[in-house]
């Protein structure tokens, strides 16, 4: 797992397509935090989150010791 401080970071994987990053701010998404407590469900119904944001934002969260939450 990455230290902490870069989870609460502002900033999402680069390849994240500007529609994605404006679904996520306008959601008041602004970490891996506060994206895991979504469900894929919920961020995938955003306006702008296609298949690759949603596969980018996978591996993000992966990457950072994360998951979506469970329904």
């Amino acid at each position: 797992m990455k230290d902490s401080t870069f989870k609460t970071n502002n900033t999402f994987p680069p390849p994240l397509a500007q529609p994605a990053l404006r679904a996520l701010t306008n959601a008041s998404i602004n970490s891996a935090l506060e994206l895991a407590a979504f469900s894929k469900k919920e961020i995938a119904g955003l306006h702008g989150i296609g298949k690759n944001a949603l596969l980018s934002l996978t591996q993000y969260l992966e990457d950072n010791g994360l998951t979506f939450k469970q329904k």
